[in-house]
């Protein structure tokens, strides 16, 4: 009769744990929120995280652990990028799509110093508005992943499976320390610091727009480094 209620006493405990912790998820959830597209439902990565936050309470060992949060925020983290990451299902032609955007947008940027609507970009590629506009939501999707991944947010796919984990993280390395004071600082406070294109935008004074026309610029010279390395 012991056992069972041993087992009880400890679900009771790790429920506890889970619930205290559920504040924690809900602000991660909507500070990740407020960097993707709005068709987004916070209340979905707020489920994930909760639910993923609960299996961590079923095997959290204080004994190797001394910190819940400490153990449980990068996987919590993690299952909310594995939701993201479920949404992008662009075909290899979108993909290319999404270069393309990325190119006239740059283009527009440059000249305009703002932002192309999607019937212009509609119009100029030749491609229909729904298609302009899945694409856009997938590429801002992948912005808020892991630096790392986003190499590969492209038709050449397999790059990183041709560099070696650590070689990949040395060639970003490199990169991103020949970058200006402003390119590094804006790495620094998307994916280290967490702020969104906003709060960034007020900090360094310059458009959203550009902001977001910097961090592709980026991505695009860490790509190009490892595609020059893997062969491509």
């Amino acid at each position: 009769m012991k056992k069972p209620a041993y087992k009880d006493e400890m679900r009771q405990v790790q429920d506890e744990l889970a619930l205290s912790y559920l504040p924690a998820v809900r602000a991660m959830a909507f500070r990740l929120k407020e960097r993707l597209p709005s068709s987004v439902d916070v209340d979905d990565l707020i489920s994930i995280g909760t639910e993923e936050l609960i299996k961590l309470s079923r095997r959290y060992d204080v004994a190797k652990n001394d910190s819940f949060w400490g153990y449980a925020r990068t996987r919590v983290q993690g299952s909310m990028f594995d939701y993201l990451r479920s949404l992008d299902v662009l075909s290899r032609a979108s993909r290319r799509l999404v270069r393309q955007i990325e190119q006239e947008t740059t283009k527009y940027i440059n000249e305009h110093n703002e932002e192309p609507s999607d019937e212009y970009l509609s119009e100029v590629l030749g491609e229909e508005i729904d298609k302009i506009r899945d694409a856009k939501f997938a590429s801002s999707v992948s912005m808020v992943l892991p630096l790392d991944e986003q190499i590969n947010y492209s038709e050449e796919s397999a790059v990183e499976a041709q560099i070696e984990e650590e070689e990949l993280i040395g060639i970003i390395t490199k990169v991103l320390s020949e970058l200006g004071e402003r390119d590094q600082l804006i790495v620094q406070l998307y994916y280290f610091e967490e702020l969104n294109l906003r709060e960034i935008s007020e900090i360094l004074e310059i458009t959203e727009s550009r902001i977001s026309q910097i961090h592709k610029e980026i991505i695009k010279k860490i790509r190009k480094k490892t595609q020059e390395i893997g062969g491509m």
